[in-house]
């Protein structure tokens, strides 16, 4: 009887939750389409280049120290060899030579740390005219569902399966102010 009651009970669960999902207008959106197309996007993508060369300037004049100081140590290597050289004249270059093996390892390691620190905020960068540029979308795409009657927008690439009907990425590339022909074939050609 227990067994008999739990199925009852369970199919009118599920009818009930039929009935609760007929009701509900859903759509899709390619988000990704979206981020590509937002007015942010062109300028986003152009501070980030210009903020990677910026750190590329600063690892390079790392590298350009480096690079001077091995000079200065091939010449001294070279005046290590000259035969004619006292003991004490060489012992001085010798230490000049430790002195600069020291530096040239302490270049390197400040180097690499500028590198990692310049890559991690490169990253933060990223993430965060991402997340603004996220956020901005999910306000024009709440704005729009509430406009339309729409439940439930979720991004087209998140669902396994979606009726073509259901999108609705090009009324939103329109909400956007950009031709959804065009972006898409923008799209493509990336």
């Amino acid at each position: 009887m227990k067994n008999k009651a739990k199925k009852i009970l369970l199919a009118a669960a599920l009818i009930a939750a039929n009935l609760a999902l007929a009701d509900l207008k859903v759509g899709t959106v390619d988000m990704l389409l979206l981020v590509r197309n937002h007015p942010n996007y062109e300028s986003n993508k152009a501070l980030l280049k210009s903020t990677d060369k910026d750190y590329q300037k600063k690892l390079d004049a790392i590298k350009a120290d480096g690079e001077k100081l091995q000079e200065e140590g091939k010449k001294l290597a070279e005046q290590v060899r000259n035969p004619m050289l006292t003991t004490k004249a060489k012992a001085d270059i010798e230490g000049q030579l430790m002195d600069i093996q020291k530096k040239l390892m302490g270049i390197e390691q400040r180097f690499r740390s500028e590198a990692l620190r310049c890559r991690q905020d490169l990253q933060d960068l990223e993430s965060r005219l991402l997340k603004t540029t996220s956020d901005d979308l999910r306000k024009r795409i709440a704005k729009y569902a509430e406009a339309n009657g729409y439940d439930l927008i979720c991004d087209l690439n998140a669902v396994a399966f979606a009726k073509a009907e259901m999108d609705v990425t090009d009324a939103m590339l329109q909400v956007l102010g950009v031709d959804p022909k065009q972006a898409k074939g923008r799209d493509e050609g990336k």
